[in-house]
């Protein structure tokens, strides 16, 4: 027990939580520092409309966030402020976005190579026969109808 002195004021079955927490408060420093060291006005620049709408939706839900969670070390109940309903507006616009990605990602339905593949895939041998028979019978019929060219007379 000497070995495993601590000098931390918490309870010691929350260590792994907190090594966590840290683990993420690093890794979003780190994304934070990324977007802080390049001018904001050259990151619009360099997205689409839809990436940007993306990164504004992320950067507000971040901010809040954070504020969620600094009223809730101040010991107000964040589910009673305003904070809630900024968090779950900013949820149905992101949903809103992904929606529109989803659509962009579905698979768009080709008319022409749909009715080729619906006529190839019932396609049937006998039947082209019979059609090919009665077309040719019908264009000997027209051939034998129509009215025939009179001959010179030989003299």
């Amino acid at each position: 027990m000497a070995g495993d002195i601590r000098n931390e004021d918490y309870p010691y079955e929350i260590d792994e939580q907190l090594t966590g927490f840290d683990s993420s408060v690093s890794s979003v420093k780190t994304m934070l520092e990324t977007l802080i060291s390049m001018p904001r006005n050259d990151i619009p620049q360099k997205l689409d409309p839809l990436d940007q709408a993306k990164l504004d939706l992320m950067s507000a839900y971040t901010l809040n966030s954070l504020f969620w969670m600094y009223l809730v070390t101040q010991g107000v109940n964040p589910r009673e402020h305003g904070i809630k309903q900024e968090l779950e507006r900013i949820r149905t616009y992101m949903n809103k976005v992904k929606e529109i990605t989803d659509k962009k990602k579905a698979a768009r339905l080709d008319k022409g190579a749909a009715a080729r593949f619906l006529r190839n895939a019932l396609y049937d041998a006998d039947d082209a026969d019979s059609k090919k028979k009665s077309a040719s019978k019908k264009a000997a019929d027209t051939t034998s109808d129509a009215p025939q060219p009179k001959h010179p007379k030989h003299s």
